[in-house]
């Protein structure tokens, strides 16, 4: 056996380890029989073994009257056995509690020693009755003569007021209840001579203030002179966090705080409170525009020196600090815009994403193009999808190198922060919708040059904005046109659309612009080759439906304007372009996606109406031609075109009505017609799926007798004519044969089979999936098809080169002006719900940018894309554009409104 000492248990358990539970059990049965013994001594030794295993996580309370038993011991050091029980054991629930009160008040009237451990153990296991009934003895030794018991009341005061909160009102007399100086005078010892105490109260002042700070507005002045006087910096700390949260509820206290507080940050060498300082200035209100920049420029220059420093724990704290300064003093940090940027390439990670926060905050419209350009070099850095090191790890590493000296780790990025710099530079530049953005040609090169350098799944994103940005902005359509021709030509996204993090979203926005401003295109029939090319139907089946529907956009424009320059010799070019057109379609036709294969199915229906008119079209002879002054191929007197009047069978269509914003509730937002039923059937179905009507005997009821005899005259019974009665009786079938049965079976099946491809009728998928015998296979029904007579393949033909239509020349020194239309909300953008997992080798932009133009272009500088050759002039001039930012009508002098968005057709 082992002696019943708590040295002997902690060997016992480390002798024991693989049989610990049976180790302890036999320790709490011994322990059970010692703690039943009148010698306190062995009572206390089992009460301090019983502690430790609690410690460990098993269960004392069954002890808790002999814990009580133990701290009413005379003896000091036995005293403190039953206090750390009590304080490590007891909650508010122990039922023990209400015998301790007598006890408490007993040992608060004792020496200092039993005064300390008193007070020590009761801010422990401190319940609403014990606040109320030991309020007295705790407030009366806050003027006790000793300065550690002085301490001590002051904490256990905070603990009675938030277990008593009305231990204010309840506490004192009635007589100094008349001013409130003289209360919280009496209960905080903000003036005590000694140091220890003025901190112990501040501190507690520190949390009651967090709770209700307008109570405490009255110590202002006790806490300005602790401001003025103390030298302790600890306490100056304290004191200038209490300012920091009343200052918002007493307007005053900021011209009164603003002299010394800006002393203390010019004159202290202790960076704790410095960084105090400045964040009371911000979180205080000092900052304001209207106190004058002087304050404000002393906190910006000392936390620009933090950002310099090598501790990375000041860097956080100051880009903390300065991203809440940006707000109302912008100026003053763009001044430091270079060492802020710099901190983008810092090893930690933590430090890189507030000073993302920070660039931000400080973008307009002067500074948006350096920064989305320093933020897009990050992202087109080959280095740049390494793993990122842990914050120990890049301090080791930093430890180790010169300065200034930096790894190629150290311009890593993790998938997560590749995705968080792309949206932030897709958030800065469409603030308040576009406000920061001069030039909108610039900032569609940079979308562009973002959809290759990216390589995480911000491919939406980059194709609301594109199509947002053509819908606004007139004077960018043509360079969009421009890039979106480029963007189709390239095989970059086309090829690689599965990989995750592609953005093959682009072509989807690339498709739709050519396919909706093809007017910009000197020959947009050469587009078409492009857009009904066999590698469309790999892409997402969303963007293979634009593309289908962008080529019919083109082919109907490209058609009108062939009618109004008509001439004899294009009618053989349009056949072949009408051919070539419904031969790729029929292929679009036959996707497994419905709507692929709808917008390609409509598109053919109608090619079939011009296929019709074209063949039976005949050229008229020359002399029946009218005056060259006759447009758009309409003769004078002449009722008949010359030209096929089914070219201008499409455009119509596609562009009757002009693309207006529309808001993106509006379809919420539009009543339900009267008399409306969705749920009554707009197409009935046959009758043999039609519900069969349930005669009364197979509910299981009798049938009703009727009464009387039924007398036949002139065709009727009892008034009711007999074609009606033999239509209720043809209702009501009867009961059906196993031939019947079969060949209802049949019939069903075969009209499953009919229509289970067709996208106008919806029924239920259970019964898609019934094997029927039309769709079984039968293997030796499969033809043989012998491929030696097949034709070689073709090489793939070479994409003729896409030129925009003529336009005015210009000076290339003359910038161009844009207009913005703020009609419409920006789009939704659709965020990823995870981070990618994985990262994908991207594509070298240089290619890109090499296969587009001739100059190759550097990506590290991401100028504004070559669009090709020089400017053409062009038939039809735009208008020179003034950029103004007026108000909406009849919105003067009232808040802005979200107004609609564009939405792409």
């Amino acid at each position: 056996m082992w002696e019943r000492t708590l040295q002997d248990l902690i060997r016992g358990l480390r002798a024991n380890k693989k049989d610990e539970a049976t180790f302890i059990n036999k320790a709490v049965d011994e322990i059970r029989e010692e703690i039943k013994n009148k010698d306190m001594e062995l009572k206390a030794g089992a009460i301090m073994k019983l502690t430790y295993l609690d410690m460990l996580g098993y269960d004392m309370s069954w002890a808790s009257f002999h814990v009580v038993e133990v701290m009413s011991s005379s003896k000091f050091h036995l005293k403190c056995v039953g206090y750390l029980a009590a304080s490590q054991s007891f909650s508010k629930d122990t039922d023990v509690l209400m015998l301790t009160t007598n006890l408490l008040k007993k040992d608060l009237s004792g020496t200092s020693l039993d005064i300390s451990v008193t007070l020590n153990g009761l801010c422990q296991f401190i319940t609403p009755d014990l606040a109320r009934d030991l309020h007295p003895e705790i407030i009366a030794m806050l003027n006790h003569s000793r300065p550690v018991i002085r301490k001590r009341a002051v904490v256990a005061l905070y603990k009675i007021i938030v277990s008593y909160p009305d231990v204010v009102s309840v506490a004192l007399p009635p007589e100094r209840l008349r001013s409130r100086h003289a209360i919280y005078s009496g209960f905080y010892k903000l003036t005590d001579r000694r140091l220890g105490v003025v901190s112990a109260t501040m501190n507690v002042l520190c949390e009651l203030v967090r709770q209700s700070p307008t109570d405490y507005l009255i110590l202002a002045p006790q806490l300005f002179h602790l401001l003025t006087t103390s030298s302790n910096n600890w306490l100056l700390i304290k004191v200038i966090k209490l300012f920091g949260a009343l200052t918002p509820h007493e307007p005053r206290l900021v011209h009164k705080l603003q002299k010394p507080i800006k002393d203390l940050i010019t004159t202290t060498p202790a960076i704790s409170l410095l960084y105090e300082c400045v964040h009371t200035c911000i979180v205080g209100g000092m900052l304001q525009p209207h106190s004058g920049d002087t304050l404000a420029r002393t906190c910006v220059t000392k936390l620009a020196t933090f950002l310099q420093d090598p501790d990375q724990n000041l860097k956080y704290i100051a880009l903390l600090a300065l991203v809440k300064i940006v707000p109302s003093h912008p100026h003053l940090v763009r001044e430091y815009q270079k060492v802020i940027l710099s901190s983008i390439d810092d090893q930690d990670m933590s430090i890189r994403m507030r000073a993302l926060d920070l660039v931000s905050a400080m973008v307009d419209e002067d500074n948006l193009q350096s920064i989305t350009q320093q933020l897009l070099s990050h992202l087109a850095r080959p280095d740049s999808i390494a793993a990122v090191p842990t914050a120990v790890h890049s301090l080791s590493q930093r430890a180790h190198l010169p300065h200034g000296v930096q790894t190629s780790s150290v311009l890593a990025g993790t998938c997560a922060y590749r995705l968080t710099l792309a949206q932030r530079i897709l958030s800065i530049c469409s603030r308040d919708t576009y406000a920061n953005v001069t030039d909108f040609e610039w900032y569609l090169s940079v979308l562009v040059d973002l959809a290759y350098v990216a390589s995480v799944d911000v491919g939406l994103q980059i194709r609301d904005q594109l199509v947002d940005i053509v819908g606004r902005v007139k004077a960018a359509r043509r360079y969009a046109v421009k890039l979106m021709v480029k963007l189709l030509n390239d095989d970059t996204f086309l090829l690689n659309s599965s990989d995750e993090g592609s953005c093959a979203e682009v072509l989807w926005a690339a498709a739709w612009i050519c396919g909706e401003y093809c007017g910009e295109l000197a020959e947009p029939q050469k587009l078409l080759p492009v857009l009904l090319q066999p590698a469309v139907s790999k892409l997402h089946p969303e963007t293979a439906a634009v593309y289908v529907h962008a080529a019919t956009k083109v082919f109907a424009f490209w058609a009108v304007e062939t009618a109004k320059r008509w001439d004899n010799d294009d009618l053989p070019k349009v056949k072949r372009q009408v051919d070539y057109v419904v031969e790729r379609l029929q292929e679009f036709a036959t996707d497994p996606n419905i709507e692929v294969q709808e917008r390609a199915a409509n598109s053919l229906g109608l090619f079939a109406f011009i296929n019709a008119d074209l063949s039976q079209f005949r050229p008229r002879p020359a002399e029946s031609y009218a005056f060259a002054g006759d447009s758009d191929g309409f003769k004078s007197g002449i009722t008949e075109p010359e030209f096929p009047k089914s070219l201008y069978l499409i455009r119509p269509l596609v562009s009757a009505y002009p693309l207006n914003p529309v808001a993106s509730a509006a379809q919420a937002n539009v009543p339900m017609p009267e008399g409306l039923d969705l749920d009554k059937w707009i197409v009935p179905p046959p009758k043999d799926v039609l519900p069969t009507r349930v005669t009364e005997e197979e509910r299981g009821r009798k049938p009703k007798k009727k009464k009387g005899k039924q007398k036949e005259a002139n065709g009727k019974i009892k008034g009711k004519p007999t074609n009606d009665l033999l239509q209720e009786d043809a209702l009501t079938p009867a009961p059906e044969t196993e031939e019947e049965t079969a060949e209802r079976e049949r019939k069903r099946l075969e009209r499953i089979e009919r229509l289970k491809d067709d996208p106008y009728y919806l029924f239920d998928k259970k019964e898609i999936e019934k094997p029927t015998a039309s769709t079984s296979l039968d293997v030796d029904l499969i033809p043989i098809v012998h491929l030696d007579d097949l034709m070689p393949i073709a090489p793939a033909p070479v994409q003729p080169e896409i030129i925009l239509r003529e336009d005015s020349p210009s000076s290339p020194h003359q910038k161009r002006q844009f207009v913005v239309d703020r009609e419409g909300e920006m789009p939704t953008f659709v965020k990823p719900l995870t981070f990618p997992t994985s990262q994908t080798a991207f594509p070298n932009p240089n290619e890109f940018r090499q296969s587009m133009s001739s100059t190759p272009v550097s990506v590290s500088s991401f100028p504004v894309y070559d669009a090709g050759d020089d400017e053409i002039p062009r038939s039809r001039s735009l208008d020179p554009i003034k950029v103004t930012r007026s108000k909406k009508k009849g919105t003067t002098g009232k808040k802005r409104t979200s107004k609609p968005e564009v939405v792409a057709s």
